[in-house]
């Protein structure tokens, strides 16, 4: 779960239900690129430690780094084009598929039995745990989703028993369309001015 800034500046909660997919929050390629967090490897470990890893010492490189980002922007046009039923590139499968063979390995705790990553946790662990993770998304039958609002581009798999989850957050994208369902039913048409290309938040 993570908390997100729309462009108004309104803060709103979102969970993609996915490690792989909560990476791509972290910036990507084209568009995206001026959304960018990621400047140097104590950034990559900051963001790290908000994800499901808490307190688990992680360590950077700066060439570790620049993997992360290839990572995330390959994974960005390959999860839209499946997310759009296109076919992605076999070059950046190919590079998906190599970037498997770094993996953290998992310990259980003998007190609480939760698992957890034994540490220090290396910049290539995380990719290969992301990877693997987004092979397993994109070539199963999980329900990889895009937001419905028109101006969101957010992805996240839809873990909701109907299989019917249309929004990134429904305090966000969710809100603004019953808003707009409710001046178009009293006024017609919205000519909302917030209305505006995507930005991630």
């Amino acid at each position: 779960m993570r908390t997100l800034t729309s462009p108004t500046g309104t803060k709103y909660s979102f969970d993609p239900a996915s490690l792989c997919l909560e990476v791509l929050l972290t910036g990507g390629p084209g568009p995206f690129a001026r959304h960018e967090i990621l400047s140097s490897p104590a950034d990559l470990v900051t963001w790290l430690a908000g994800s499901w890893l808490g307190d688990t010492k992680v360590v950077i490189s700066e060439p570790e780094l620049a993997q992360f980002k290839r990572f995330r922007d390959t994974l960005w046009v390959i999860a839209r084009a499946v997310v759009h039923g296109d076919m992605p590139s076999p070059a950046d499968l190919a590079y998906l598929n190599s970037c498997t063979g770094n993996v953290p390995e998992p310990q259980i705790d003998p007190h609480t039995r939760q698992s957890y990553w034994r540490a220090p946790v290396s910049g290539a662990q995380v990719i290969g745990a992301a990877a693997r993770e987004a092979i397993d998304l994109l070539s199963g039958e999980q329900r990889l989703r895009e937001c419905s609002a028109h101006d969101c581009y957010l992805l996240f798999v839809d873990t909701s028993r109907a299989g019917n989850r249309r929004w990134c957050s429904m305090e966000r994208c969710g809100n603004r369309s019953k808003v707009r369902s409710h001046r178009a039913r009293i006024n017609g048409p919205s000519t909302d001015p917030s209305h505006r290309p995507p930005q991630p938040a």
